[in-house]
């Protein structure tokens, strides 16, 4: 029965919006969402359903800050972000929904007069080469969309199918402000974007929060160990990290050797890294 329930809201939230409010830590602007983006987004209070979105902003985003938001969504983490990293910062939302990009857009208006960090967005897969890819709308939640060949069982199925421009992470280093975050979230595609991301992770050196798949997690371990990086459990205090053998579902990944004059990381985790001088 509830499932029942649960597909006919889904079914009845395609296409509804709603102006909610960034929790005060966050300036308390105004932003875009959709129950069709998950049926969270009903309720008034954002910070309920993803509580680790803004979590991570406040522990990572810093005053004058670069940030990357690959897999943007509705854009939690892209305004948290913008608020934390403000007038002097930038932020780049990376979103390949264009039904979602439209939101995000319409966000950047009410809060442009806000003291909060430049937001572009663009309308562009992650990956690990340059072409076009099959980009499946999920029939469910379009917080579930993925491009094809991978995805999550919580999509419902497929309720379209669209051509979509995928870029490199690379490629995107050549053109905008390296970033010294990087958040990514894209549905089972983390190997492939962080595949396409060797100058950003040995020249840039980002720290990293990153939605691990359990299927890609050895693939992704490699990627960040071959470039130097320690990995913890994002969902933890800060104090009580230790770094990992392997990358869990919610994974912090910290640059054991920060870029030349890029600024500290969260003092938690460099200490945490200075703990363990075995895992260098």
């Amino acid at each position: 029965m509830m499932n029942v329930l649960r597909t006919i809201a889904e079914r009845l939230s395609r296409g509804v919006v709603f102006r909610r409010r960034l929790p005060k830590e966050y300036g308390r602007g105004r932003i875009f969402v959709s129950p069709d983006a998950g049926l969270r987004f009903c309720r008034a209070n954002l910070a309920v359903g993803d509580a680790i979105l803004f979590k991570m902003a406040n522990e990572l985003v810093k005053a004058g800050d670069v940030v990357w938001d690959v897999g943007a969504n509705v854009g939690l983490f892209t305004f948290a972000a913008a608020n934390r990293a403000g007038k002097g910062g930038e932020v780049i939302a990376i979103e390949a929904d264009l039904w979602l990009v439209g939101l995000l857009r319409r966000s950047c208006t009410l809060l442009e007069h806000n003291r909060n960090a430049a937001v572009t967005v663009l309308p562009v897969a992650a990956s690990d080469s340059l072409g076009l890819a099959k980009f499946h709308i999920a029939r469910r939640a379009r917080s579930s969309n993925h491009i094809e060949g991978v995805g999550s069982t919580q999509t419902g199925g497929t309720r379209s199918i669209e051509y979509v421009l995928a870029v490199t992470l690379d490629w995107l280093l050549e053109r905008v402000a390296a970033p010294r975050v990087l958040k990514i979230d894209v549905e089972g595609m983390e190997h492939l974007v962080l595949a396409g991301a060797t100058a950003v992770l040995s020249k840039a050196r980002p720290v990293i929060w990153c939605e691990v798949d359990p299927v890609n997690k050895d693939e992704v371990t490699r990627i960040l160990h071959d470039h130097d990086y320690d990995i913890f459990y994002a969902n933890q205090n800060p104090s009580q990290r230790q770094p990992l053998a392997q990358a869990p579902w919610e994974t912090l990944a910290c640059p054991r050797s920060p870029r030349p004059g890029s600024p500290n990381l969260e003092p938690e985790v460099e200490r945490n890294v200075a703990k363990h001088p075995a895992s260098r």
